[in-house]
């Protein structure tokens, strides 16, 4: 079993910039990849970024190329998400999972509220 727990979530301005961070814990040796995901009222979750535990290699949504990065600290078991430029549909429950080698993300945390306001 893996567990994870976000924090950092808040409230900023438009333009202003966030960082949540994902801590994991128990096996996290079977941890092959680690993603931010993000669900606004009334709408499907959607994947932010991605990035691989072994290489650091990551992957984003279209629409946060540029202003979001996502980094991991093996050592400390944490992958964070800096958010930069934040606009107002960036507003949303945001979500870490994990996934291991062949399976689909089976591990998630309870989630973090990111609000931007215009």
């Amino acid at each position: 079993q893996v567990q994870l727990v976000e924090s950092g979530g808040g409230l900023v301005q438009a333009g202003g910039s966030l960082r949540l961070t994902c801590a994991a814990s128990g096996r996290t040796s079977s941890i092959y990849n680690i993603g931010w995901f993000r669900q606004a009222p009334g709408k499907e979750r959607e994947f932010v970024a991605w990035i691989n535990w072994s290489d650091g290699s990551a992957y984003y949504l279209d629409s946060v190329k540029g202003r979001f990065t996502i980094a991991r600290d093996s050592a400390e078991n944490t992958v964070t998400l800096q958010m930069n430029s934040l606009k107002p549909e960036d507003t949303a429950v945001y979500y870490c999972a994990a996934r291991r080698a062949g399976v689909n993300y089976d591990y998630w945390g309870q989630g973090t509220q990111v609000t931007v306001s215009s």
